[in-house]
């Protein structure tokens, strides 16, 4: 999903904290993505009390929403560069194409993971036979030797395993003895994990990671903080154990994310993650330029040619490969998302 605020805010985060310190609450705010009747989601991450928890950079949590009422998901064909998204649900379906050629379905209990890499475009939409549209939309930042590799896209519907009378889907690293098989670069876990109405559990980590529990539904208790829906338990490295405790009168759903602390500092703006003010004006440029030229002439010829060479596509080379950056665009777009314009100040980095 898309950053769709028309002015994206700059974020610069306080320093890191120490490992060990006490477990803090990170509030979220409300943003509307696009018109007055459009989805408003809560964004949580990044903020300036805290831009990562290990490479996750971002995260906006949504729902339950009437479809009826707000639209459902509606964002147009729109590019992203040096991270990979999450796409997970817990009611709806949305359908995403990509510039690699992938169109796949997201539904409750999967994972959608795109690789953006050197620079992709994806669509997604929510389904006409959803009715109730709630979930969250996760990125997470690449490493530095790998922030340019080849975008792909990967799908992948965990088991759902009993751990102590609670319930548990891990989508992203290893968690409960379950490791998903899907791509990462730098070390991270993502797991859904639901309580019992009173419930506990200790979950055993691994203490070089940072985590971060966002409740979605009840509060959840985490050491001595206490989130509500949207809002995120942050636990600095340092720990080896957390213990979740749910709400006495309804189950708690939460999302564990986590990890190494990527230790980097990122340029992240709109929805480019780069190294600095002058690769982020770059990727903007390439945007415009490439959804002007499909506005213009729409597909060209070996746009579907194997892999993401465009012969004769009148586009100068963005990338140095003899390729547009942002890959052949699918012929089912009937528009794209314009770049917003950027703030008259430098762009800073946060991490």
């Amino acid at each position: 999903m898309s950053n769709l605020e028309k002015n994206p805010a700059e974020v610069v985060c306080a320093d890191r904290e120490e490992p060990g310190s006490p477990a803090v609450v990170l509030p979220y705010r409300q943003v509307p993505l696009g018109g007055p009747r459009a989805m408003t989601v809560r964004r949580s991450l990044p903020q300036r009390e805290r831009s990562l928890i290990g490479a996750w950079c971002f995260v906006d949590h949504y729902g339950p929403d009437d479809v009826a009422l707000t639209g459902g998901m509606v964002v147009p064909g729109h590019p992203h560069t040096g991270l990979q998204t999450v796409s997970w649900l817990f009611t709806g379906e949305i359908e995403h194409r990509d510039t690699t050629g992938a169109h796949a379905f997201v539904r409750p209990g999967q994972m959608n993971l795109m690789t953006a890499g050197s620079g992709i475009a994806h669509s997604e939409y929510s389904t006409p036979a959803t009715t109730l549209l709630h979930g969250v939309q996760l990125w997470t930042a690449l490493p530095e030797p790998h922030r340019s590799v080849a975008p792909r896209f990967e799908h992948y519907e965990p088991p759902v395993l009993e751990v102590d009378g609670s319930r548990a889907l891990v989508f992203l690293g290893t968690l409960f003895g379950q490791t998903s098989p899907v791509s990462t670069y730098s070390e991270l876990v993502g797991a859904e994990v639901t309580l019992p109405a009173g419930g506990s559990l200790g979950i055993d980590v691994d203490p070089a990671h940072e985590h971060g529990v966002l409740c979605d539904t009840g509060t959840v208790t985490a050491g001595d903080a206490v989130a509500k829906p949207g809002e995120i338990v942050f636990h600095p490295d340092g720990r080896a154990r957390l213990t979740l405790e749910a709400s006495p009168t309804e189950p708690t759903r939460v999302l564990l994310i986590g990890g190494r602390p990527l230790g980097e500092r990122i340029v992240m703006w709109w929805n480019f993650v780069g190294r600095s003010h002058e690769e982020i004006v770059g990727f903007r440029e390439d945007w415009q330029r490439e959804r002007g030229a499909f506005a213009q002439h729409g597909s060209s010829p070996g746009e579907q040619t194997s892999g993401r060479e465009v012969r004769d596509s009148g586009i100068p080379d963005a990338v140095g490969r003899g390729a547009r950056r942002y890959g052949p665009f699918p012929t089912q777009w009937e528009g794209t998302l314009p770049a917003p314009g950027l703030p008259n100040v430098r762009l800073r980095s946060r991490g």
